[in-house]
């Protein structure tokens, strides 16, 4: 697969990290059944998690297949994710984007799909109709396999776009290109892509290209958003994606363990970011039922608050545990 540059697509090319891009790579990943050791322990929490609630199949698993084309709708052109952004908002702006998808578009991308099951015949007849439901399994995905973790997704993200941005400001998009990943080649004014998935080859003719850097597009691999009406996206594997399950220690300050004791006193200092029973009985060791039982507590005493993200329940510290953490150094 070849793109084809002028000067100004060189000059247009530039770098955006997407929430929903991180919900289709971490899907297809989980579909293709085995795990490398990277992902491999959130692969093991997230299936099941899934499953639980319904989304281990349906429409959103017909689309998002192990290979092979996935309908372009599905990755519209993100825009800034704000870095102060919750796990909860972070989504928002793109389902917004892909709720108004018109449904000429819609029928024309399942039309490229090789495998039609019953519901992708339902959603081609009225794309209208079925929509609101994709929406609403693409949020549930997010809720239990990705908002859980969108903080220290969000850090690898960002720190590989301001590696390319310093790249481009001293090197020229030239060289960010030609580095991107080693599939792929840059020759005078051409990209070549031999393992990508999705695209298909021409011109940029203007349009321009958009680099999202993911967490799960998986070695070896690149994705492409290619049409007529858009940039071009190119979907490639972020650097430091290998410390991304690393998991430091949380301090717990002895003062707050005196008091609320160490078990509260741990849960609290997890929560830096929103996060679910299951995240933090994972986190600490504790079963789900203490933890759950320990929260309810801080949650009467007005220290954590919770919230619903689509199908899943995530808590956060209140000002009032920022306040209690901070006095206790």
């Amino acid at each position: 697969m070849e793109l084809a540059f002028s000067t100004r697509d060189v000059a247009g090319t530039r770098l955006a990290y997407s929430p929903l891009w991180e919900v289709v790579t971490s899907h297809r990943l989980l579909a293709r059944g085995a795990v490398g050791p990277l992902h491999r322990r959130w692969a093991e929490r997230a299936r099941p998690e899934l499953a639980a609630v319904g989304l281990g199949t349906g429409l959103l698993a017909d689309l998002i297949t192990p290979s092979g084309y996935l309908p372009d709708f599905l990755n519209p052109p993100p825009g800034p994710v704000p870095p102060s952004a919750s796990a909860e908002s972070a989504l928002t702006g793109e389902l917004a984007v892909l709720a108004r998808t018109a449904p000429e578009r819609i029928r024309a991308d399942l039309e490229q799909l090789v495998d039609w099951t019953p519901e992708v015949a339902a959603f081609h007849r009225d794309p209208a109709a079925v929509l609101p439901r994709l929406v609403d399994e693409l949020r549930g995905y997010w809720a239990v396999a990705l908002a859980p973790h969108w903080s220290r997704i969000r850090a690898v993200l960002e720190s590989d776009v301001l590696h390319q941005s310093r790249r481009f400001a001293a090197e020229g998009s030239a060289a960010v290109l030609r580095e991107l990943h080693p599939s792929v080649e840059w020759c005078t004014d051409r990209l070549t892509l031999p393992l990508a998935d999705c695209g298909t080859s021409g011109s940029l003719a203007g349009r321009g290209l958009l680099l999202i850097p993911s967490a799960f597009v998986g070695p070896g691999r690149t994705m492409m958003v290619n049409r007529p009406d858009q940039v071009v996206q190119l979907c490639y594997p972020s650097r430091g994606i290998g410390v991304l399950w690393e998991q430091p220690a949380a301090r717990v300050p002895e003062a707050v363990a005196a008091v609320l004791g160490r078990s509260r006193a741990l849960l609290l200092a997890e929560l830096a970011a929103p996060a679910s029973t299951t995240e933090l009985s994972h986190r600490t060791g504790m079963s789900a039922g203490g933890v759950s039982q320990h929260l309810t507590a801080l949650r009467a005493a007005g220290i954590v608050a919770s919230h619903r993200s689509g199908r899943s329940v995530l808590y956060q510290r209140t000002d009032l545990a920022d306040a209690l953490l901070a006095a206790a150094g």
